[in-house]
């Protein structure tokens, strides 16, 4: 059993996202599920997940809604399709979740442990309802988040 099963997930509206690990050479790979939940204090974001490398992850809501591999600088790279970070305030800066003058995207980090798993919930203070996140792409970033571009 994980040490984590105690979480327990706010009781108003949710919806639950898969999550791949991007690769265009060999294919995405299934790693989990995140379920985002409407709360009194935001969105909450709880991960379920395994597969992922130890530590603290960059975790941002993208742009567009796909995920699919561009090209840039002539090398196919991985999630260039959904975009920069959600920003429909033009904040144009990124940084913490709770700063007004950042990015609405800008989610805390993701924690993945020794085992590759992640569950523990993040709160996304600014954003309040479902349909804030409808049309966009999650996105989990291999190394961590310093909240500043």
């Amino acid at each position: 059993a994980q040490a984590h099963e105690h979480n327990t997930i706010p009781k108003g509206a949710s919806i639950e996202v898969k999550v791949q690990q991007l690769d265009p050479v060999n294919g995405n790979k299934d790693v989990g599920t995140v379920t985002i939940t409407e709360s009194n204090y935001g969105l909450v974001f709880t991960p379920d997940l395994q597969g992922l490398s130890e530590g603290l992850h960059g975790f941002h809501i993208h742009e567009n809604p796909s995920c699919e591999p561009k090209e840039k600088e002539g090398k196919l790279t991985a999630g260039l399709g959904a975009g920069g970070h959600w920003d429909p305030k033009g904040a144009k800066q990124h940084g913490y979740p709770w700063q007004d003058d950042a990015h609405l995207g800008d989610l805390p980090a993701l924690t993945v442990l020794h085992d590759g798993t992640a569950t523990n919930p993040v709160l996304a203070p600014r954003l309040k309802h479902l349909d804030d996140v409808r049309g966009h792409s999650i996105m989990i970033h291999t190394g961590g988040d310093n909240h500043s571009d």
